[in-house]
């Protein structure tokens, strides 16, 4: 299968002013990220707050370059490219779709204004064409044509995320990448904008990256499922394994605690809360929360292990066993052991 993004090792460091005028901590934000996206796949992208999705999602489509490693695409490596190629390159293929559309969308731009933006910045078309368009991105999207001179502000939340959809789409792009696309939505409107985006994936063959905390929509939107975990990717699983055959302890731990409605089950507790990224955890860093965590996990992260199933992978020292299932993992966990 082809690739169309692939990190290799790819890290994100920043520095945060913290503890006086002078002093600057190291956030951890991406930690030696190995993943490729080939064209029409969708990856769904979980983990708690904090846990580098969102810096994943920028540094995939070139938001934001990384510190150490590489971002290959179509096999090129993108921070090696001169600026004028690599916004050619990156800003015609890819599109984001970024979590709050009432800060996304400037404010004083009418819809066709926002829509024709991407047009004229990269020049595409006549004045006509884009105008054109303008008119059949509104369409694919499902606004009237009525709402064309509108602001953002006189636009409903669903409304306004329609209008973000649509800019990300008006370069014909080949990877879509949605941070939290619904989380800033009513609930009755967010599966409006699930649909909505599952339905342009298939009509344009679109490769997609949905960054979400609500990991039961993930799972059933993706065709494959990355875990984050303070910055690091701990396991990748096709998306019909991962609720129950999920290798890793953080994975189990993250689907128990949103079960299904027609197959309730209680959450694995996990003691202690989410280390900083300023100063992680030396080994594996879910170690200091996990059950199974002994000696060796604070000596060393471990590398990729690989399941029975295809395109399933995961970094653990203590991997919770392909047969056991979510249900009897929790009958099985002592609440009250301390990792």
């Amino acid at each position: 299968m082809s690739t169309l993004v692939e990190l290799s090792d790819a890290h994100v460091v920043h520095k945060a002013r913290s503890g006086g005028l002078f002093t600057r901590d190291r956030v951890y934000a991406l930690t030696g990220a190995d993943l490729a996206i080939a064209p029409g796949e969708t990856v769904g992208v979980v983990g708690e707050s904090g846990c580098g999705k969102s810096t994943l999602a920028k540094v995939l489509v070139g938001v934001e370059r990384p510190t150490q490693g590489t971002v290959s695409f179509r096999g090129q490596d993108l921070w090696a490219m001169p600026a004028a190629e690599r916004r050619r390159a990156v800003g015609g293929s890819t599109g984001m779709i970024f979590q709050d559309p009432s800060t996304a969308l400037n404010r004083r731009l009418t819809v066709r204004q926002i829509l024709r933006d991407p047009l004229d910045v990269h020049d595409r078309g006549t004045r006509g064409q884009r105008d054109e368009r303008v008119r059949e991105l509104m369409s694919l999207v499902g606004l009237p044509r009525a709402l064309a001179d509108a602001l953002p502000g006189q636009l409903s939340g669903g409304q306004r995320q329609r209008v973000a959809i649509a800019r990300a789409l008006a370069l014909d792009p080949d990877l879509v990448v949605a941070d939290e696309p619904t989380s800033a939505l009513d609930v009755s409107v967010r599966a409006q904008i699930l649909n909505l985006l599952l339905d342009l994936k298939e009509r344009l063959g679109l490769a997609l990256v949905f960054v979400s905390h609500d990991i039961q929509t993930v799972r059933r939107m993706s065709d494959r499922v990355i875990t984050m975990y303070l910055g690091r990717i701990v396991e990748e699983s096709p998306a019909a394994l991962v609720t129950d055959r999920a290798r890793h302890p953080y994975t189990r731990a993250l689907f128990s605690a949103t079960p299904g409605l027609l197959d309730p089950i209680d959450p694995i507790p996990l003691a202690g809360p989410l280390p900083s990224a300023t100063r992680p955890p030396s080994g594996c860093p879910f170690r200091t929360r996990c059950w199974k965590a002994d000696g060796a996990c604070a000596e060393a992260m471990p590398d990729f292990s690989v399941a029975s199933a295809p395109a399933h992978r995961f970094r653990c020292h203590h991997p919770v066993q392909e047969d056991e299932s979510t249900r009897d993992l929790v009958r099985r966990r002592d609440p009250m052991e301390s990792p």
